[in-house]
């Protein structure tokens, strides 16, 4: 399955009755449709600048990692209805010992496309070939820093080298096994201009799709200059350099056209809320949910869930927009 395919369908469907048409087709249907998104341990090794993690007081909050029983049951309640498993939400999923079960059971229900998403320092080429043959379809790597001192600037605890080597590892890997790289670059106006030199540093053939976002406020991060308006006059001649770049690497761009002002709202993620389901020690899909014990058709019966998705095709667009405040930006893809 090509995920990115879909990204670009939804994108391409303007029509919001439609998607959600689907939507309650999909579930009336005990089809697929959900993407989940699992942290299977509340910690990260690295302390990076635009993160959360460098918020004290919030990361005391972060504890608990999922028992091997929890595990199972999990992947029994909501793997099934997985379109896509994204292992690493907001955490660093590395961390988690036993994360070659959870891509095994993710392939054992089936789920279509299994994404690890992760700030690869902990990764080395034992480590990818064991998610690589449970079956994972993509490693999604976090960056903010093309160069060493930016690297390792925002990547607080972050090895530049150590990061390299990962990639090293993916390129010589991908001759026996057929899997995606995606890069996912936050920029701001001290790293932004460092995408110019982008395929001095990395190597078009161990990766396969960049994309480049906007820093978003996402708590009391160490780094909170969130002003881009500085850059927005550069913005379409870097990207565009970049999008050429990409093209002659054989590389998917993710990018928006512009940056996005502080208002506009992304008419592509009306129905992110809907097919968001997040997993993790403490949380499971919604807040009443006792997962241990019931079942994801039940509860959706009993919180009317086909009924809301279905009522969502008759709302307006700017009525769904005033009930979900996800991507800010749209993507662009070259």
């Amino acid at each position: 399955m090509n995920v990115y395919q879909l990204l670009r369908l939804n994108r391409l469907l303007k029509n919001h009755r439609i998607k959600f048409f689907g939507l309650y087709l999909l579930h009336k249907l005990n089809l697929r449709y959900l993407a989940v998104n699992l942290d299977p341990v509340m910690a990260c090794n690295l302390r990076c600048k635009m993160c959360y993690f460098t918020d004290a007081d919030y990361v005391k909050t972060l504890k608990g990692q999922l028992k091997d029983d929890e595990l199972e049951r999990i992947a029994e309640v909501i793997f099934k209805r997985a379109l896509k498993l994204q292992i690493g939400c907001g955490t660093e999923p590395t961390l988690y010992k036993n994360l070659e079960r959870i891509v095994a059971l993710g392939k054992q229900y089936k789920v279509p496309y299994i994404s690890l998403t992760t700030n690869a320092n902990l990764l080395n080429e034992e480590k990818i070939k064991a998610l690589l043959d449970a079956g994972l379809n993509e490693f999604t790597i976090s960056l903010h820093g093309v160069e060493k001192a930016s690297y390792e600037n925002f990547m607080k605890k972050g090895n530049y080298e150590t990061f390299h080597k990962v990639f090293n590892a993916f390129k010589q890997f991908k001759s026996n096994y057929d899997f995606k790289v995606r890069i996912n670059y936050t920029f701001n106006k001290d790293n932004f201009y460092e995408l110019n030199s982008f395929f001095d540093h990395f190597d078009g053939r161990s990766f396969d799709i960049l994309q480049i976002r906007p820093i978003q406020k996402i708590g009391n991060t160490e780094y909170n200059d969130f002003d881009l308006e500085p850059l927005r006059e550069d913005y379409k001649t870097l990207i565009q350099s970049v999008r050429q770049a990409c093209k002659k690497n054989n590389i998917t761009l993710l990018a928006s056209d512009e940056i996005p002002s502080a208002s506009k709202v992304n008419t592509s993620s009306v129905i992110f809320d809907y097919t968001f389901c997040y997993v993790s020690p403490n949380k499971f899909w919604k807040e009443d949910f006792n997962w241990k014990t019931d079942s994801f058709n039940s509860f959706s019966k009993q919180i009317g869930w086909s009924k809301i998705l279905f009522e969502n095709i008759f709302k307006s667009k700017s009525e769904l927009n005033t009930l979900s405040n996800r991507l800010n930006y749209e993507i662009e893809f070259n």
